[in-house]
């Protein structure tokens, strides 16, 4: 099962300062028939103006990835951690038993990103807070696992999160071919950050989605200069 879906079919929600494309239902927008992908609960496509941002507010047991897609986002939390990440580069929260947190552009341009939640194998534990800088040379050609809830991916670099899941991104060239062995069982939700792709004979163009399900292998063709992430993730039996 491949199911695509367009940016222009996202819930758009204006609220002036923020431009909120969301591929789930979240907040002011609900679609009984969109409420998640398996564990991926929110993905939303949030464009930020200049020196405005999301004012402290509260998550629990919920894992939230942000991914930075042009500009950058300042981060402070209740357990005081603050940072900076910059287009290409992820933060990660695991918001375990309660924390508070602000999400800020406080540069002189747009910030585009994607905020992904995924639901934890477990609630409960420690929030935690961390970042990374992810060269995209370092994913030319190739995928790189930039988050993960798997010890051995971790070793390796990826962040760390708390859930049955993998982060996965790449920058592809036109007419670069990349092939990716999807596990048993898993869910996957593909987005092109930029450019389009062909995906198993199925095209998307930058911003669109995928929802994929009981496909064993991924075949992505770059159509001209193109990046993309996705979520493979698992259901837990808690």
């Amino acid at each position: 099962m491949i199911e695509k879906r367009t940016f222009a079919d996202l819930a758009h929600i204006d609220h002036d300062w923020l431009q909120a494309r969301h591929h789930f239902s979240f907040g002011r927008y609900w679609d009984p028939a969109r409420m998640g992908f398996g564990p991926i609960r929110v993905w939303n496509d949030d464009e930020i103006a200049s020196q405005t941002g999301f004012p402290m507010h509260p998550h629990e047991n919920m894992e939230i990835i942000t991914y930075v897609r042009e500009g950058s986002i300042t981060h402070r939390d209740s357990l005081g951690n603050e940072g900076h990440t910059g287009a290409g580069d992820v933060q990660v929260m695991s918001a375990g038993t309660g924390v508070t947190h602000s999400e800020y552009n406080l540069e002189d341009e747009q910030t585009r990103l994607f905020q992904i939640w995924i639901e934890p194998r477990a609630s409960g534990g420690d929030p935690r807070w961390d970042a990374k800088t992810f060269p995209k040379g370092d994913r030319a050609g190739q995928l790189e696992i930039l988050a993960s809830g798997f010890d051995e991916d971790v070793d390796s670099g990826a962040l760390m999160i708390r859930a049955d899941a993998r982060l996965y991104g790449a920058t592809l060239k036109p007419g670069t071919v990349i092939q990716h062995d999807i596990p048993q069982g898993a869910h996957v939700y593909l987005v092109a950050s930029a450019g389009a792709l062909r995906v198993n004979a199925e095209e998307i163009a930058a911003r669109d989605a995928l929802a994929i399900r009981e496909v064993s292998t991924l075949e992505i063709e770059a159509l001209n200069d193109a990046e993309l992430v996705f979520v493979e993730a698992f259901e837990t039996n808690n």
